[in-house]
């Protein structure tokens, strides 16, 4: 082989690798946008129970956390206080963080705040923590190693390098977020095929559905039909989960396999979302997709979307206006109009002529017809590919009055609409392969799956009726040694702690209903979980499950009560509930005790008649809280 032919080989072996283990900058900046907005919106959901979930007066104060949490390593800042006010400022500083990452202002800086926060949100209560929050904090802490601020946002924007960004990237941190999504998955068939109900029986589906914990009107649709039928989702499921993921490494026909893989994905997810009650987990699941979207379709929806009207539109600002400059980026760049030129007004002396006239920036058409002031943001707008239809809205009459005036204001008051983009500056922005990140991201990939197959390791030890001389128990020994466990502190710390096992191995089938039966000072008989003054023992429907559990911390709250866990959270629970009745003003008669009941409904197998058993867990004495049991 000649030289010519070596570097041609290398060449060709260079860029399959990049084909098969690298992302698209445009892919990454949409991650980012849809992983932003799955966190902000689990931010204002969890904010809203703020108090009843993350302060001293909730259902679980700090001198408490001790007889839950998993490791003492389990740190967060939401510690630091049990005030509201104080949980409040901290999920506002979360919320400011995730708002900038979603911007891609110092990405990578807001990328590590917003996953520190997220971690110590789940740290101050882990009997709220449902399959979406392992999955979001995995996201999280892998997208701190990838440029995702190269492509629409504040920090692409404000590039300044005179050298264009490459359209892809591949490093060690694109792989292992590769191999990280591929675990989520067949990790989870790894924990299912050691369930009967998942293989050979195939009966897991049945009674997946069958959980009303989770339950939807559609799932109890599905529930309906054939035994059969449900077997077969049940084996293709498992199969999938074992296979699909593998689809992204394919090195042939790559693209054509990422986006099979991509819309099978995000088919499976809308139906999870469709059959049960996830909370996040769909969005979050399809925006952990979006991240590996080929190159030539990206290529091929630009060269369809350069229209000669967009290709004909230029820009004209004052190059005295430095806010006027940043404004232009940042107009060009979340419009997504990235070809568009940017002109200083001045090279022009036509253009700069009207700009002095009209005192405003110039927007020159394909039709060489000219555009000023806050008409031509409408024209700029209507040309956007996801914002087009703005332009309407922004020319319509009284907007458009209004608007014209707010940018004559501003026109004439530069220097104080600069204060407003002053903490925005011209960086240059490179992606580069660094060695030593790329050292610390596999190791730290080895470490999580080393960390993947202990829990499993762990887990089919415990299940085991009888020991065994097998590999599995060769491997638990391993990882008990001390000097192995001592490396735990960093999984505990990171949160790289993962287990994979949503309805694995099997489904719940402890399935069932809380009721709470109180009994206030007059001797009057309520209904304290529906504030209602009838108690009722009747099964609940979905719409009132729905009602019941707000969110799905709720809901994963009132499943957590009724496990292991639950002996722990109950005393808790119980005086949370007589604190905020006895606090309430409208209520005029105090609560002088509380009987929570669980309405256990064990489900049985097809076909078989569903029974309930009435429990009670816990009482709880509102006047004498040493009185509980």
């Amino acid at each position: 082989m000649t030289a010519s032919e070596e570097k041609r080989a290398k060449n060709q072996l260079a860029a399959k690798i990049e084909e098969v283990l690298g992302f698209d900058l445009r892919s990454l900046a949409l991650f980012r946008i849809g992983l932003a907005l799955v966190v902000l919106t689990d931010l204002i959901i969890r904010f809203g129970d703020l108090t009843a979930h993350y302060s001293d007066a909730g259902v679980l104060p700090r001198t408490a956390l001790d007889r839950i949490l998993s490791s003492p390593w389990h740190w967060s800042f939401l510690s630091i206080s049990g005030q509201p006010f104080v949980q409040g400022l901290i999920f506002l500083l979360a919320i400011f963080f995730v708002l900038v990452m979603l911007v891609g202002y110092r990405t990578r800086l807001a990328t590590i705040a917003t996953w520190a926060m997220i971690i110590s949100i789940h740290n101050r209560n882990p009997a709220l923590i449902f399959a979406a929050d392992d999955v979001l904090r995995a996201l999280l802490f892998w997208a701190i190693f990838l440029p995702l601020g190269a492509c629409y946002s504040i920090d692409s924007a404000l590039n300044s390098s005179p050298n264009p960004l490459p359209k892809r990237v591949v490093s060690g941190a694109t792989f292992a977020f590769m191999v990280q999504i591929c675990f989520i998955y067949i990790w989870s068939a790894a924990y299912k095929t050691k369930s009967e109900l998942w293989f050979p029986d195939g009966d897991a589906v049945y009674y997946a559905l069958s959980f009303d914990q989770y339950g939807t009107a559609f799932g109890q649709w599905l529930l309906s039909l054939p035994v059969e039928l449900l077997r077969l989702l049940t084996l293709s499921a498992l199969w999938f989960e074992w296979l699909g993921p593998l689809m992204i490494f394919i090195p042939f026909y790559n693209s054509f396999f990422r986006c099979v893989a991509i819309v099978c994905f995000i088919l499976l997810h809308i139906s999870f979302g469709l059959c049960f009650e996830l909370g996040i987990f769909p969005f979050l699941s399809i925006s952990s997709w979006l991240v590996f979207i080929p190159t030539n379709i990206w290529d091929a929806l630009a060269k369809k979307l350069y229209t000669p009207q967009r290709a004909g539109l230029r820009i004209n600002y004052d190059a005295d206006c430095g806010f006027c400059k940043k404004v232009v980026h940042f107009l060009r760049t979340f419009l997504i109009l990235p070809k568009t030129p940017l002109l200083v007004a001045q090279d022009d002396p036509s253009i700069y002529a009207d700009m002095q006239e009209k005192n405003s920036w110039v927007v020159v058409d394909w039709q060489e017809n000219r555009h000023y002031k806050w008409e031509a943001i409408a024209y700029v707008c209507s040309l956007s590919p996801v914002f087009w239809f703005l332009a309407p809205i922004l020319k319509w009459r009284p907007l458009m009055a209004v608007g014209t005036k707010f940018y004559e204001t501003i026109a004439s008051n530069r220097q104080t609409a600069g204060m407003f983009t002053r903490l925005f500056k011209f960086r240059p922005l490179a992606i580069r392969s660094s060695l030593w990140l790329n050292i610390v991201t596999l190791f730290l990939l080895i470490y999580t799956s080393l960390w993947n197959l202990k829990s499993f390791v762990e887990q089919t030890v415990a299940r085991r009726e009888e020991p065994k001389n097998d590999w599995v128990s060769a491997t638990d020994k391993f990882f008990k040694r001390r000097t192995i466990q001592q490396l735990d502190i960093l999984s505990r710390v990171t949160r790289l702690d993962q287990s994979w096992s949503i309805f694995a191995p099997a489904p719940p089938r402890d399935d069932g209903w809380h009721v709470i039966e109180g009994k206030l000072k007059d001797g009057t008989t309520i209904d304290v979980l529906k504030d209602s003054g009838s108690v009722s023992w009747e099964k609940p429907t979905i719409g009132q499950r729905n009602a019941l559990y707000r969110n799905m911390q709720w809901r994963t709250y009132f499943i957590n009560l009724n496990r292991g866990i639950g002996k722990a959270l109950y005393p808790f629970y119980g005086a949370y509930l007589c604190r905020n009745w006895n606090a309430t003003p409208k209520n005029s008669q105090k609560l002088e005790r509380i009987d929570i009941y669980f309405m256990s409904e064990r489900t049985v197998p097809p076909g078989e008649t569903q029974t309930v058993e009435k429990t009670l867990p816990w009482q709880q004495s509102c006047s004498d809280p040493s009185n509980s049991k």
